[in-house]
């Protein structure tokens, strides 16, 4: 076992180096940790702080909802595979748009994932930072969202080690509190504590009330609700398993987080007992409400505090660590400052974990109490990446490989294309006026690059999976980069 792992990693490295890159970040992150990181940052309890609104919106078929995310992202899922297969690189987006379509594509998928990658942090910081307020009335949210900040900054730049090790413990609550929540309900349906719930399977399926118009709203609540599971491919270069385990761990991450809000939503909808909807004072706690209402025994509050605890620190710990991989990954290709691509004795990206934090100590502030607006930027950035990343599939594999395999590498990256264009189409204008000026700076910070001479996008040999370019070369292995 130890020589086969050992042999793993030695031609995990050897793939590394035909990039034009050396080996800097451990490689101690099995493929069971992969998949766990992805779980931790989709969340698998993410449907309580939601529960109420996607109620409302869907009219009670919440479980519904989240089956037609897992279709719909299942498209983007198997594209992440088969580029993390082909480029089993840190950079994520970055370099597969970089690699599989050109340098220029590559500079923008990047630029707008990182959008997403940047606000992902401060937005759990300031939902995290809210609730506490619920917890510790009169308490001022910025000094909760700091300490949330100062916590995770210390555990990421303490190694992977710490991190495989925190989040094996938190996934452990969650799915702990995701037993006792189907127990209370259980106990609750059978013994007939709240008034006209019972079991039915009209929150997975009710035809009186499916339109299209409905499904159509369902599914872009549904796909931005399973943002986060490419987050496991910017542990492309700290993966001890094979080529494809990071595909392997995002489609698998998937499947089992969609299992678990399915199943939690459909008995947190038997339990509003048939309700039109939830009211505004309570849309906001409506899940926690019910867990009162099923229990006498002062669960809603237990519930209410690991749920903050898994986005103001689990969640949260995730997306940092990822953002400052990718950080890491562009820098190393010369598109950030070269500082950023550093590394510690820990064998993590030092700098780029703290810029992350500094980053997100100034937009918290900044930010609080404006979750709406984090969100539709955090939306853009991830959906504008993925559509990309779909483009890529297609090129690499088809254009320039000549694969037959149509299947996987041009009808799955077309549907694929489809769903996120018709949800990015119809995303809120703050996402879509936001997303325009965050690629407008994008563009003047390329036409910088182009006209100082320095190169854009993801850098490499045309062996190693590079576009045509004629500039194009390997990052010397020396650790001598370019940048700012």
């Amino acid at each position: 076992m130890a020589a086969s792992r050992s042999d793993q990693e030695s031609t995990a490295q050897q793939e590394l180096e035909a990039y034009g890159y050396k080996q800097e970040l451990k490689r101690s992150v099995s493929t069971v940790d992969l998949l766990i990181y992805g779980l931790i940052f989709m969340v698998p309890i993410a449907p309580w702080a939601i529960f109420g609104t996607v109620y409302n919106a869907s009219e009670g078929m919440v479980p519904l909802v989240y089956l037609i995310g897992l279709v719909a992202m299942l498209f983007t899922a198997l594209a992440y595979g088969q580029m993390a297969k082909a480029i089993p690189l840190a950079g994520s987006v970055f370099s597969y748009v970089g690699r599989g379509i050109h340098r220029t594509a590559g500079f923008f998928a990047g630029w707008a994932i990182l959008l997403d990658y940047l606000l992902v942090p401060t937005l759990l910081y300031v939902f995290a930072a809210e609730s506490m307020i619920g917890l510790f009335p009169g308490s001022a949210r910025w000094v909760w969202a700091l300490i949330f900040v100062a916590i995770n900054t210390v555990v990421n730049l303490m190694g992977i080690s710490s991190i495989k090790i925190m989040n094996r413990v938190f996934l452990a609550v969650e799915v702990v509190f995701v037993v006792i929540f189907v127990i209370l309900a259980v106990t609750a349906l059978n013994g007939g504590t709240i008034p006209g719930a019972e079991f039915s399977s009209a929150p997975i399926w009710d035809s009186s009330k499916v339109t299209g118009p409905l499904l159509a709203s369902a599914l872009s609540i549904a796909v931005l609700s399973f943002l986060g599971f490419d987050g496991i491919s910017t542990m492309a270069e700290e993966s001890t398993g094979k080529r494809n385990a990071a595909g392997k761990a995002m489609l698998l991450a998937l499947v089992i987080v969609a299992f678990c809000f399915i199943v939690q939503t459909w008995f947190a909808s038997l339990l509003a007992g048939g309700r039109a909807s939830f009211s505004d004072d309570e849309v906001g706690n409506a899940f926690f409400l019910l867990v009162e209402a099923a229990s006498s025994s002062g669960w809603a509050t237990a519930f209410f505090v690991v749920n903050v605890l898994a986005l103001g620190i689990a969640n949260a710990m995730a997306a940092q660590a990822a953002t400052s991989r990718l950080l890491y990954s562009m820098s190393r290709d010369g598109q950030l400052p070269a500082f950023l691509s550093r590394i510690n004795t820990r064998k993590v990206p030092q700098y780029a974990i703290l810029t992350v934090s500094a980053i997100s100590a100034v937009l918290v502030l900044f930010f609080v109490g404006q979750i709406d607006v984090i969100s539709a930027l955090v939306n853009f950035g991830a959906l504008f990446g993925f559509m990309l990343l779909h483009l890529s599939v297609i090129v690499h594999y088809v254009v320039r490989q000549k694969s037959t395999n149509y299947l996987l590498h041009l009808v799955v990256p077309v549907i694929g294309f489809l769903i996120i264009g018709y949800v990015l189409l119809n995303a809120s204008i703050e996402a879509k006026i936001g997303g325009v000026v965050w690629l407008i700076i994008g563009a003047a910070v390329f036409a910088y690059y182009r006209k100082t001479g320095r190169t854009t996008g993801a850098l490499g040999s045309d062996a190693a999976g590079g576009g045509p370019d004629d500039d194009q070369r390997p990052v010397p292995a020396t650790g001598e980069r370019g940048g700012f």
